[in-house]
């Protein structure tokens, strides 16, 4: 049986919990290989209960990050790498750019989720976003490293915003996560770094359960909700 894959491409360490922890669980169940690429340890912007301990410094605050994120991808059944591209700022050199093409290139995933387009209160959300879309681009080009397997077209799917009334996003698709909610919400509780963020996402996670209940018929307690990039290809209405 050949293996499926999918890449979560999140700009921060705890990101890929908060906004796709179910799906990634979800589908580690079904036997895909789910891979995580974290731009950055999020070891500025999104730290500040480490900041506050007296004497913390810059490694260390990556070294908990870093080992918050593996804990919670365990947990969820993903493999997860590491590129420290910086955080608040985060930048990316073409060289990097050209690496993330290459975990495309090696994976052929057959869906990637990642952030927004546009996110105010965040500019490295939608940086991330311009990342995972001009790489999977690159990695189509039969040009680019000719010799090597080009990538399909797989689908990208924009998970939800912290705030997504400001970010312009709109859910296009809900997921029902209620039978993994227990091992997100266990991913959840590696973040001690923000642990002010898991009452906020278990309500999101009941809010788009609601919502999917609600345009299903179904009986769904969790869901996450995404915004679909591309159009969706399929032979069945259903």
């Amino acid at each position: 049986m050949t293996q499926r894959n999918a890449l979560v491409v999140s700009a921060h360490s705890a990101d890929f919990v908060w906004r796709a922890g179910g799906a990634i669980a979800l589908y580690a169940e079904r036997g895909w290989h789910i891979h995580v690429l974290c731009l950055s340890f999020g070891e500025r912007g999104e730290s500040a209960k480490l900041w506050k301990q007296p004497g913390m410094i810059l490694g260390q605050v990556k070294a908990a990050r870093r080992s918050e994120a593996e804990q919670a991808a365990e947990i969820l059944g993903a493999t997860i790498s590491f590129m420290d591209c910086g955080d608040y700022p985060l930048r990316v050199s073409d060289e990097r750019l050209l690496d993330i093409t290459a975990q495309y290139r090696r994976l052929q995933p057959e869906f990637v989720l990642t952030h927004s387009f546009q996110d105010p209160y965040n500019f490295d959300h939608p940086l991330a976003n311009r990342l995972a879309m001009e790489a999977r681009v690159i990695a189509q080009a039969h040009g680019h490293l000719p010799g090597e397997q080009v990538l399909a077209a797989p689908p990208v799917y924009l998970f939800e915003p912290h705030q997504p009334e400001q970010c312009e996003w709109k859910p296009q698709l809900f997921l029902d996560i209620s039978s993994v909610w227990d091992k997100k919400y266990r991913a959840f509780q590696t973040m001690q770094a923000q642990e002010h963020l898991w009452e906020y996402y278990t309500r999101t996670g009941l809010q788009r359960g609601a919502q999917a209940a609600r345009n299903s018929g179904r009986k769904i307690k969790y869901a996450e909700a995404y915004q679909c990039v591309y159009p969706r290809v399929t032979d069945d209405f259903l």
